[in-house]
């Protein structure tokens, strides 16, 4: 099950070029306000050193790498949830996301001019919010409407949901999002259908230039100040020098690039494994001479649950599931040497997963 994420940003925060460095396809950039007319829709590889050395051990005829898949959303505007600008025709696209990449320009170019004048992520921001808590609420209160008329007629549970979800109201009414609204657990499901953009979680990358990549900048600085409060993560990417790198053939001239700028690794690695532990999800592998794979799963899923994630068959069918850890697997060398020293064990359907599992699942159709 790929995970879903929605890169949003309002115009020219560098986006789309984040979108290019990271994706298998690959957008037209541009230096003015509402150039893009489409969301792009792309997919990036999930960087895994130990699925990496697992092929290595096994040489099978295929490698395949767990996948993202990216919504490159065209910048949004003040006044969007209102029509202005194009950004309302695509509010609709981040509703298909598990999580959100909000980009925040922090840096300075007079070639390509902010839209509102001057350079102020936290003010960006807080524009982009504004205009996601106006559509939320909008979908509240149509919602709301409908078991005002339930409540009249007598249906029972239409009141509770009615004081659930006018505590969502209230909190985004405070220019808050759904995801902090202190609304308990057994109550949340109220708002499960109506995929409301702010109760997303969301990651927020500082598009910085490439001398700031190292240590980011003083507008790095007041963007985390501004989230303190939630839990999120704050990365700091260069896009535009990302780009560069991403488009060398060479792992040396990579790793030169790289070097040069202070960083230990591309940022979008970071980008994605953020995005893995911001959704709670876990890798685990299938490995056999015909194919080496990743998988995701969310943490705390069985192993039946995982064999789902590979073929409905496998879990319907679910016998028992011999599995492997990888550190062992990577040590030891072989599924073999692993059986040999008691390093495999054998599981039933309610074996929890852990991060990074070799299975091998036993069923019968």
């Amino acid at each position: 099950m790929a995970l879903h994420c929605g890169i949003i940003g309002i115009t020219n925060t560098g986006k789309t070029t984040l979108f290019n460095c990271i994706s298998d396809t690959k957008a037209e950039t541009a230096s003015f306000a509402f150039s893009s007319s489409k969301s792009n829709i792309g997919m990036v590889k999930v960087p895994d050193m130990r699925l990496e050395s697992l092929a290595a051990l096994i040489k099978p005829q295929k490698l395949t790498h767990a996948t993202v898949n990216l919504i490159d959303i065209p910048g949004l505007t003040r006044g969007a949830s209102q029509g202005e600008g194009i950004g309302n025709t695509f509010l609709a696209d981040i509703r298909n996301a598990d999580a959100l990449i909000h980009v925040l320009r922090c840096f300075d170019d007079p070639d390509l001019p902010h839209v509102e004048g001057s350079v102020d992520p936290v003010r960006d921001k807080e524009t982009v919010d504004l205009e996601l808590q106006v559509r939320d609420l909008e979908s509240l209160e149509k919602r709301m409407e409908k078991l005002e008329k339930l409540a009249k007629m007598g249906e029972k549970e239409a009141g509770q949901g009615l004081k659930v979800l006018g505590q969502y109201r209230e909190h985004l009414e405070t220019l808050r999002p759904v995801r902090t609204a202190p609304v308990a657990e057994k109550d949340r499901h109220w708002i499960d259908d109506l995929f409301l953009l702010t109760a997303k979680p969301v990651i927020y990358v500082c598009n910085v230039d490439e001398d700031s990549a190292a240590g980011g900048n003083a507008w790095v600085k007041k963007v985390r100040e501004a989230v303190s409060g939630e839990e999120t993560d704050v990365l700091v990417v260069a896009a535009a020098l990302e780009a560069e790198i991403a488009e060398l053939e060479q792992e040396a001239d990579r790793r030169e690039f790289l070097d040069d700028a202070g960083l230990k690794e591309p940022g979008v690695n970071r980008l994605i494994r953020a995005a893995y532990a911001l959704l709670n999800q876990i890798s685990f592998f299938t490995a056999g001479p015909k194919e080496v794979r990743a998988w995701t799963i969310r943490r705390g899923m069985t192993v039946q649950q995982a064999a789902g994630a590979i073929h409905s068959d496998l879990e319907r069918g679910f016998i028992k599931a011999e599995v492997i850890g990888i550190d062992d697997y990577l040590r030891l060398g072989s599924e073999h040497a692993c059986k040999e020293a008691g390093r495999m064990s054998v599981e039933g359907k309610n074996y929890i997963m852990k991060d990074g599992d070799v299975i091998f699942v036993r069923f019968n159709v």
